[in-house]
């Protein structure tokens, strides 16, 4: 359906999953910039599995990896459920302010 860049959410969870060192941690922020794109729409997961053929777990998965590297912190419920969708709603609506505070710019 529609593409971030040149490359799809399908093309950058594939690109992820091969990478390693510090090109994995790149992959996996375009991936989840990406995915952050569409975090909107509802039902999330569904959207992007039938939109890009892209699994909630290839996402998850980068939001995790992310946060064990320090590169991001996953907002947690009250009883400490991970919230991964309100994770990529702040990366949409403050990609600059996000990327500051992490000293990435």
């Amino acid at each position: 359906m529609r593409e971030f860049g040149n490359m799809g959410l399908k093309t950058l969870a594939k690109l992820y999953r091969v990478a390693r060192g510090d090109e994995k941690v790149a992959r996996a922020w375009e991936l989840v910039r990406a995915a952050a794109r569409y975090s909107l729409r509802e039902p999330y997961w569904d959207f992007l599995r039938e939109n890009f053929e892209v699994r909630a777990e290839e996402v998850k998965d980068a939001l995790r990896f992310l946060e064990e590297t320090g590169e991001l912190q996953i907002k947690r419920s009250i009883d400490g459920k991970r919230l991964y969708v309100s994770t990529l709603k702040d990366i949409r609506k403050n990609p600059v302010r996000l990327d500051r505070w992490l000293g990435l710019t």
